[in-house]
């Protein structure tokens, strides 16, 4: 038996193959669960794609984070596919151009392109567990992607200050789901080579120090570790685990400079 056997777990944010939230539908299909994914509008076609190269294809349900109506509407869309959810991963984030990598950082963009980013990023999580809330049972895991909020990185800009939103979202979520018996984590990955992150401008500055800081190495081409870790917190083997945010980075976060070659 799987860690997810018999478990029915929604995926949001899988849009191509090699994204993040695809690696953890496929490990969460290998140990065992029914897996169900959203996505809206024009990448709903691509999403299909992405979940027919899945070891078992999975249905794709309509859902934009920032729409009411969709979220009122998510569990009637679930419905056609699954009478309850065990877990939910979520793993959707946007910023606009002037967000990132501007020459004069947080000082470029306007309020409407910085509450478009928050709302994404991080109003999402909450948003989308109210959405979910009818269908999650006793013991359900919410979890969510990350990228450590602690320090300031090269060009991240306004989704730094948005993934911070996010991880203090998930400390208020998991102390407002605790008494329905609902798990609420993070998974802060080290950098990947997804679309997402070859959009944001400075990308390989942060990937370079990864290079130089993770004791462990880091391969940016291989989510396999993010999404394990994501699947054991989506399982019962983290039964008192709540709020935290769990690294899976090579160890760089745990590391002040760059590591002595040995």
């Amino acid at each position: 038996m799987g860690l997810l056997t018999d478990r029915t777990i929604l995926v949001t944010g899988v849009l191509t193959s090699s994204s993040i939230a695809h690696a953890c539908a496929r490990v969460a299909q290998q140990e065992g669960a029914t897996v169900v994914l959203s996505s809206f509008g024009r990448a709903m076609g691509t999403t299909r794609r992405a979940a027919a190269k899945l070891p078992e294809p999975a249905q794709v349900v309509e859902l934009d984070v920032t729409s009411a109506a969709d979220l009122a509407a998510l569990p009637s869309r679930l419905a056609a596919h699954a009478d309850h959810l065990d877990g939910v991963v979520h793993a959707v984030g946007f910023a606009p151009a002037a967000c990132l990598g501007q020459p004069d950082g947080l000082l470029a963009a306007s309020w409407e392109e910085v509450a478009a980013a928050l709302q994404v990023s991080a109003w999402s999580l909450p948003a989308l567990a109210g959405a979910a809330r009818p269908l999650l049972r006793p013991g359900a895991s919410l979890v969510g992607l990350d990228f450590d909020a602690s320090v300031a990185w090269p060009a991240y800009d306004w989704m730094g200050v948005a993934k911070a939103a996010l991880e203090s979202a998930a400390r208020y979520l998991a102390r407002d789901l605790g008494d329905d018996n609902v798990r609420v984590n993070l998974v802060a990955a080290g950098p990947l080579r997804t679309v997402a992150a070859r959009s944001i401008p400075g990308f390989a500055e942060i990937e370079a120090v990864w290079g130089s800081r993770a004791p462990l190495g880091w391969d940016v081409d291989d989510a396999e570790p993010v999404a394990r870790a994501v699947v054991a917190l989506l399982s019962d083997w983290f039964p008192a685990t709540t709020g935290e945010i769990v690294h899976v980075d090579g160890g760089a976060h745990a590391i002040g400079v760059g590591r002595t070659e040995r």
